[in-house]
C-alpha cells in the first residue's frame, strides 16, 4: 500500500489491481482509497482476474497533460511545446528535440549518443560539432527568455539540464 500511495503521489495513473491475502473490509477499503483500481483477495480464480483486467482495459484512458517543468520553463510532452511563463518559445525542430530529451531526464546526465539518436535520423550526416551548436543556440535562447535553467556540459559524456539555483 505504501508503494501504491507513492505511485499515486507522483501522478502516475497506471491501472493497478491489488492481489493480496488481506481480505478484511478495512484492508479492501484502504487499498481502494490509496489508489487501487480494483482489489482481489487470494485465493481467486484466474478467470476472474482476467475478467477484471479486461474491465479495467475497457475504461477510457485518463487524459493527463504531460508537462515537465524546469525553472520557469514548461515543456509539454504531448505536443512538444516549450513555454516560459505561458509564452511560447519558438525553437527549430532539432533544438526542440534536444530540449525535450534533456527535460525528460532533468537533473541527470544525458549521454551525447542518446541526444544524437533523439535529434538525428540514421540517414543524417552529423558534423562533429553539430550537437554542440544546437546546445549553444538553445542555451542562448533560454537565457534570453529568462527561463532560469542551465544546460551543463559534462566533458566527454553529455549534458544535463537543471533549474538555476
Amino acid at each position: 500500500m505504501s508503494f501504491l500511495t507513492h505511485l499515486r503521489g507522483t501522478g502516475d495513473t497506471t491501472p493497478v489491481i491489488v492481489l493480496t491475502a488481506r481480505g478484511s473490509i478495512e484492508d479492501r477499503v484502504n487499498g481502494l482509497d490509496v489508489g487501487a483500481d480494483d482489489y482481489l483477495t487470494k485465493p481467486f480464480a484466474v478467470e476472474e482476474l482476467l475478467a477484471r483486467v479486461r474491465a479495467i482495459m475497457r475504461r477510457p484512458a485518463k487524459v493527463v497533460p504531460m508537462v515537465a517543468r524546469v525553472g520557469r520553463l514548461e515543456f509539454s510532452l504531448d505536443n512538444r511545446e516549450a513555454r516560459i511563463d505561458g509564452t511560447l518559445l519558438d525553437l527549430p525542430r532539432r533544438e526542440l528535440l534536444v530540449l525535450e530529451t534533456l527535460v525528460r531526464r532533468q537533473g541527470r546526465t544525458v549521454l551525447r549518443s542518446v541526444l544524437e539518436e533523439a535529434v538525428y535520423t540514421f540517414d543524417d550526416e552529423i558534423q562533429s560539432n553539430a550537437l554542440d551548436s544546437h546546445i549553444s543556440r538553445l542555451r542562448r535562447k533560454l537565457t534570453e527568455a529568462e527561463a532560469d535553467v542551465e544546460i551543463h556540459g559534462i566533458r566527454g559524456v553529455g549534458y544535463l539540464i537543471r533549474a538555476t539555483p
